[in-house]
């Protein structure tokens, strides 16, 4: 059966109905491809949400380093299944869902590339975790114990000229020329993006990305 779809507005009711009905802390996975608005959907949630039991902790603060990356000749890779610890995430992942302490997570910064560690913090009085990333429901390369600790997995889903558009505009504002950003949103983006989405069918709900 597939999954029920939902638009912005709807997921925030969504949201705010598991965060007023469970007496467990609620882990919700956004996932989608590059440039498909996970993060707007992300921050339009902790924008409307109860700011004092929601955190919001990105899979992106487990890429490899650049150093790593170097070393392992996938520099023109980053942002593959297997350029990211995803032990270390599913990790994370089910100390947040299971336990009720303080938990600091590593964020990744876009202008240089690179995460810095415990910059993030969950606290033990969080109720509502939201994390986003493109492998959630991935079941390879070590991310495979990640679906097992979602409460449920939202998938975002967009026009794809404007998912691609995005990525591009993307890519030239962090430093990419126009041609190298073209190059990597249709080629290393969009392999990523095919593995990506064979994983819709695992998610609980579609979330709807009609924003611009």
């Amino acid at each position: 059966m597939a999954a029920a779809t939902l638009d912005f507005d709807q997921a925030l009711t969504r949201a705010q109905f598991l965060l007023d009905n469970s007496d467990q802390r609620v882990l919700i996975g956004i996932v989608g491809k590059p440039g498909s608005g996970k993060s707007q959907l992300s921050s339009y949630l902790m924008k409307n949400l109860p700011k004092e039991s929601v955190s919001l902790v990105p899979m992106d603060g487990f890429h490899l380093s650049n150093k790593i990356l170097t070393e392992l000749g996938s520099s023109d890779r980053k942002g593959a299944p297997d350029t990211f610890d995803a032990t270390g995430f599913s990790i994370l992942m089910e100390r947040i869902r299971f336990t009720l302490e303080d938990i600091y997570f590593p964020i990744f910064h876009r202008e240089i590339e690179e995460s810095i560690a415990a910059e993030g913090l969950v606290t033990r009085n969080t109720k509502l975790v939201i994390t986003e990333g493109n492998y959630l429901l991935y079941d390879q390369n070590n991310w495979q114990n990640v679906a097992t600790s979602l409460t449920e997995s939202w998938y975002v889903e967009v026009d794809e000229t404007l998912r691609l558009e995005r990525l591009v505009d993307r890519h030239q504002f962090y430093g990419k020329t126009t041609a190298a950003a073209i190059d990597w949103a249709y080629g290393s983006d969009e392999m990523n993006a095919e593995l990506v989405g064979d994983t819709k069918k695992y998610a609980d709900f579609i979330v709807l990305n009609d924003k611009r």
